[in-house]
Formats: C-alpha cells, structure tokens, sequence
C-alpha cells in the first residue's frame, strides 16, 4: 500500500525548503533560486519575438533531423505565505523562465531545455534534443506515431481569474490568515492553527512543425487552514483541515471562501471531534459529501484510466492499474452502476486542469471515462490516442487525443497527465441532506483526510475530516476515529444514491506526483454525495 501524508503537512515541507533557498538567494544568489532569467512576464515580451526564438528551434530541429519537434517557452510563478496562530513563519517566492523543445526522430522522443533564451541558446536546445532522439532509438520498443490534430496558428487563452494575485501585497495576504488564525482561536480547546495561501501563475508560448503557435495564461490559488483542538487533559488532540478546494481562479478566489468567516465554525469542528463517540468497526451505508469524495474519484478511478499506467509504462514510479489490458475493458467491464458517469475534461471553468490547448497544442474535449457504469475511454495523448485505433474504428470514430498531454514547466518534458475528472450529477435533484434522509443506518463524511492505495488502485482505505453517525434518517452525533475499506469496484458497485446539479462542487489536488524524473499537476474533480451500501469500516484509533 503507498501511504500519502496530509496535503497540508506535504505543503509546510516544501514551504521549508523554499524558504532555504530564498534565505540563500538573500546572501547574494542569483535572481531567483530557481532559474537564472529574472526577465518580464511572457506577455511583455513582444509577441514577434517569441515567435522568432520558437520558429529558430523548430528550424534548428528540422534541420538536425527532427520529422516534427515542438518547443515551449514558458515563465511560472510561485507565491507562498504561511502563518501559526499569531506569526509569519514563511512567506516564498520563485520565479523560473526558459525554454524546452521536444524532437520525433524515426519515431523516437529526444528533450532538452535550456535558460538561454536567445536564438543560438534556443537552437542549441533543440540540436541536442534531436541527438538525444537518436541516441534513444536503440531503447524504443515501439515507434512513435502521432495521431492528427489541427494547427491553431494564433491561439491565446486566459483561465477564469480576475484579480492576479501578483498585484496583491505581502502585508495584505498575512492580514488576512492572521485574521482567519484569530478567529479560530476564539473557540474554547483550539490550540495551534496552521495557514497558508499558495498561488502559482503559468504564461506558456507553444509552437510546433504543423503550424501551431499558441499562447497561454493559468492562475492556480489555493486558501488552507488546518485547526488542532487539545482535550483538557492533554489525553488527545483532533484536527480539522483541508477546508477550502484549490482552484484554477485568482486573488478573488482567496475573498470568496472567507477564512475569517468559516474559522469559528471549522475549530468547533474539530472540538467536536475529541468528545466524538469512536466509531465502532462494522458495515455501514455511507453518505459521501462532494468534498470527501473527489479525492476516492481522483484515486480510484481517475489514476487506474490513465493508459500509460494501463499498459505498464508507469510501474516503477506511478505504479500500473488492475483497469487493464484496454482489450478487455472497454465496453465490458462494469465500473459500477447505471448512475455512474465519469468525465474527463479540460474546459470546466474554475478547474485547475483547464486549458485551451494542451501541451501538444491539442484543443481539449469532455469525454466519458465511465458510461453508465462501463469503461468507455481512458485519458490519452497524441500518441497513445493511436494506441487505441481499433476501438475508435469499432465506435465509428477517429483516433485523437484527449488533450491529456502536460508538463511541470518549460525544463520538464510533456507527458500524459490527468485532465478533470469527475462525477457528474444525476438526472434526480437530490441533496446530500435528502440522502441522509434516506438512509437508516449510516456515517456521513465530510472532507477529505488520510488515505492509502495500492499500486494498482484496487485495494485502497480512505479517512475524513468530519463524521456523523446517521439513525433513521436522521443524524444522532459526531463519530471520530472513522476510516473505509474498499475494493474498488466493489466500493462504486454499491452506490445507489446521487445527488444532482444543485449539489455539484470541486475539489482537487495542487500536488499531484508522476513519473520520473518526478512531476507534480494540478487537477480538479468534481462531484456530487452519493450514497455507497454496506461498505467495511474500521476504527483508526483502536489499539492493540
């Protein structure tokens, strides 16, 4: 099983390291710890000026060799501010700027990246990518094939932020953790809060050898507050995190989901939590509310539909998936239920997987993972897409990516990677109040928590922020202690209940790790409750 921390702690260990290499970069390193380009934003530059550094790497690739090459010229920002109770432990900045080319050469991947942005720095780049294509053939077991996408010879896009948060003040972003820290102090029994705002910001400039030249703008924000609450006695202690999703949206964002506001009510939470009554091991109906269940959708359904795990490609790091061989899934296997329908998409507005274009310059489309219960699709690339020729012929349709194709920043190469995946609603309104209401027996969960999974996504254990015990429709009194068991098609086999529009909402992960060398995305999931029957809990604070 691979056990993963609380975000939140994940999140203060790479504030750690940040805040070290800001402290070097004050004793006299370079512009940014990160990257040696202290440059303007990509969207001062003149725009005739990328395009003459992209069009001389791709001739520069041609030329060496490359039957088609893409190159990226991208800068991406990172803000990070992180407050305990009454004090500033960190506030972050990086800052990284360059280029990247990629180059096919007799159907094998050559990369390499470079900071030098001028037009011998870029040519550079790309002669040694195609060097490092040739160099590869010798390791390729299948050769490259692309499947078509049309050329966008000017293609811009903006993501859904109206407030950048670079145009907001350090003394601003403090103000108002500190603010939300004291609120939730005011609560009998809360002793420690931790806080923070991360804020990432991504201009890329894409170009390849078919004609496509297209540039974008992302803002990911992402507010967090975990809260500890101590018992009198010192006997024990009880979080309450993970309380606002990360979003693809800017400083407006940070406003809306109102720390100071929620604060209060987020401590009493976890104060509740250490009078709670233990849960007792068993089976129960499960009532999942949207932001509990996007982390089950993203590990148990979104991570094994990714075909590279499926045909093996990410086993020693990512792992594989039991959704596999695709000859045997697609069309066949039950998932779960007739209500189950699984999206994958990069066009929700808000999300944090949302583009115009990915990183192969192919627009995105909405597509089913999961239809009416039955595996339906995985999430491809251009070149997987043809992977999986034989079931589009059957379908009637032609073989083209999902626009799953991604990379970390400009010195990363492009890979598949997870688009928006989501549960949609059903054709009922319901409410997660109207599927309490309906069960007899049950604990309802609220917020994502700790969990584990194994490497193929089959076996997994899922925790949460806050339980309730439900009796006859009705719910009787906080539980702790509380965690799930699951087989994963086991666990979606047994939802009977949905929620519909009303009750959609998004969670998400900021950090999300694959490959190697290692990258992180972001995506969004959305969901609505549902309702899972007779499903195994244990008690994770039983000793034994």
């Amino acid at each position: 099983m691979t056990d993963r921390r609380d975000f939140l702690k994940k999140s203060a260990q790479v504030a750690a390291v940040l805040a070290a290499a800001n402290a070097w970069k004050a004793t006299g390193g370079v512009a940014s710890a990160f990257a040696s380009v202290p440059a303007r934003p990509l969207e001062e530059i003149p725009d005739s000026t990328i395009r003459e550094l992209m069009a001389n790497a791709l001739n520069a690739a041609k030329s060496a060799g490359a039957g088609y090459s893409d190159v990226r010229i991208g800068r991406q920002r990172q803000n990070f501010v992180f407050t305990r109770e009454q004090q500033i432990q960190n506030v972050v900045d990086t800052d990284s700027m360059g280029c990247g080319v990629r180059a096919l050469v007799d159907g094998t991947w050559g990369f390499a990246a470079t900071r030098l942005l001028t037009s011998d720095g870029v040519a550079a780049a790309a002669k040694e990518a195609v060097s490092i294509a040739k160099a590869n053939r010798s390791a390729r077991d299948r050769p490259v094939v692309l499947a078509p996408a049309p050329a966008v010879p000017n293609g811009t896009w903006k993501s859904a932020f109206t407030t950048d948060p670079w145009s907001v003040s350090v003394e601003e972003k403090a103000a108002l953790l500190l603010k939300a820290n004291a609120e939730a102090l005011k609560v009998k029994g809360v002793k420690y809060i931790f806080s923070g705002l991360f804020f990432v910001k991504e201009e890329r400039s894409y170009a390849n050898t078919e004609g496509s030249v297209i540039s974008q703008t992302a803002v990911r924000s992402w507010p967090l507050m975990q809260i500890t609450a101590i018992s009198a006695d010192m006997s024990d202690f009880q979080n309450r995190g993970n309380v606002a999703a990360p979003m693809g949206r800017g400083w407006e964002y940070v406003l809306e989901r109102d720390l100071a506001g929620h604060a209060a009510q987020w401590g009493e939470e976890a104060v509740a939590k250490l009078t709670a009554k233990p849960v007792e091991v068993g089976r129960y109906d499960l009532v999942l509310h949207p932001s509990h269940l996007w982390l089950t959708v993203h590990e148990s359904v979104a991570h094994p539909t990714e075909l590279d795990r499926a045909m093996g490609y990410e086993a020693n790091y990512a792992g594989t998936s039991f959704v596999a061989p695709p000859e045997k899934m697609l069309g066949q296997f039950r998932y779960g239920p007739e209500i189950m329908n699984i999206q994958g998409d990069r066009s929700q507005e808000g999300c944090l997987g949302t583009v115009g274009w990915d990183d192969e310059g192919v627009k995105p489309e909405p597509f089913l993972i999961i239809k009416k219960g039955i595996v339906n699709e995985y999430q491809t690339t251009r070149e997987q897409a043809l992977w999986l020729e034989w079931w589009y012929k059957k379908q009637g349709k032609p073989a083209r990516s999902h626009g799953c194709s991604y990379a970390q920043n400009w010195d990363n190469v492009q890979f598949q990677r997870m688009p928006n995946v989501s549960l949609l609603p059903g054709e009922k309104e319901q409410s997660f109040e109207d599927l309490i209401a309906a069960t007899d027996r049950g604990i309802a969960i609220i917020g994502d928590g700790s969990f584990s999974i194994d490497q193929q996504r089959y076996n997994a254990q899922f925790g949460g922020q806050v339980f309730h015990e439900i009796k006859g429709g009705k719910i009787v009194g906080p539980l702790k202690d509380v965690a799930y068991q699951m087989r994963t098609p086991d666990f979606w086999n047994s939802m009977d209940m949905i929620g519909g529009k009303k009750s959609y909402e998004f969670g998400g992960s900021f950090f999300d790790g694959k490959g190697q060398p290692g990258q992180i995305n972001a995506v969004s999931h959305g969901a609505v409750p549902a309702r899972f029957r007779n499903v195994n809990v244990i008690n994770t604070g039983r000793k034994a």
